[in-house]
């Protein structure tokens, strides 16, 4: 099979559980394509029972990219996926092969597909002075500032936000310029034509069975001992982006005694339904986005039929 439009990269969005891992190993093996992963939590390494992170059985034969290049007591940032999926996809075109991109972290697709806005990291002096006019004046007079420099991020941000009105502030101080304004100024947007596709069920309630049921095959497959090891090690606390994850949370939860087992199990759930419902609404309003079925049995042919049309790149739409 061949892309109508090449070289172009392919992007497969979905709510957790909708069957996103099966389809683009599928459509790897008939495009010479190699997967690049979209997921803020399968990045961790010692994480793979709670993230549902494709076996070595089923990624045989397939390259897979940013899997395992971190550990728990790490961050990774979106701006850092933005620069590794987009070396990664260079490097992917120029062995004459396809880059598919499949997740759910559709914060990181945004940062890859219409760039980042051009702020300054954070100045550790420049955070001291304004802590410390935090301390001796009141976040009142700080927010007061912060809308005589930039009132449209006063407005957005809350007169009891101490951490975004220092952080707006500091990047005033910092650029000269409004945060306001650098935010519209995105750097480095993907600069190939794209083919979208997103994975769901069409009802919800079979979605939430989907959940319910991958729940139960990961406590099954020892999810409790997955995350009692990382428990063990004494150096991750519940703050971390890694024990944020979802299941991961509610399990370390039960660890420490703060939840019985069945409180854990039905937190999880919730939870897990509450992260699929979030990334629902962002694909929404995601532009030119070609919908799939998980039940669908054909949707290998209508992603076959999609990329024998052309493309475009990705444009944000008003």
């Amino acid at each position: 099979m061949k892309l109508n439009t090449c070289p172009a990269v392919i992007c497969i969005y979905g709510p957790t559980a909708a069957g996103k891992t099966a389809l683009s190993i599928e459509l790897a093996k008939q495009l010479d394509g190699e997967i690049i992963s979209v997921d803020s939590a399968l990045i961790y390494r010692g994480m793979d029972i709670g993230t549902a992170k494709p076996s070595l059985a089923e990624r045989q034969g397939i390259p897979h990219h940013l899997l395992d290049i971190c550990d728990p007591a790490e961050t990774y940032s979106a701006s850092e996926f933005q620069r590794d999926a987009t070396s990664l996809i260079e490097k992917i075109l120029a062995r004459g092969h396809t880059p598919i991109l499949v997740g759910g972290t559709m914060l990181y697709f945004k940062a890859l597909l219409e760039g980042m806005s051009a702020l300054p990291e954070s100045d550790a002096n420049v955070r001291q002075q304004l802590q410390f006019e935090l301390d001796t004046h009141g976040l009142a007079t700080l927010h007061q500032r912060l809308a005589e420099v930039d009132p449209e991020a006063a407005a957005r941000i809350h007169p009891n936000d101490p951490q975004r009105t220092l952080r707006a502030l500091e990047v005033y101080q910092l650029s000269g310029k409004p945060m306001t304004q650098l935010v519209q100024q995105r750097q480095g947007a993907l600069n190939y034509p794209i083919y979208q596709f997103a994975v769901a069920p069409q009802q919800r309630a079979l979605l939430h069975e989907r959940i319910a049921q991958r729940f139960d095959q990961m406590l099954a497959e020892g999810f409790q001992q997955e995350v009692e090891a990382l428990f063990k090690r004494n150096d991750l606390h519940p703050d971390l982006p890694a024990i944020r994850s979802v299941g991961y949370r509610q399990m370390w939860h039960y660890l420490t005694g703060e939840l019985t087992y069945q409180a854990m199990k039905e937190r999880g759930i919730i939870a897990t339904r509450q992260l699929a419902k979030r990334q629902l609404t962002w694909l929404r309003g995601w532009p030119d986005v070609h919908w799939l079925d998980t039940f669908a049995h054909d949707k290998l042919d209508q992603v076959r039929s999609r990329l024998q049309q052309p493309t475009e790149k990705f444009s944000v739409k008003d």
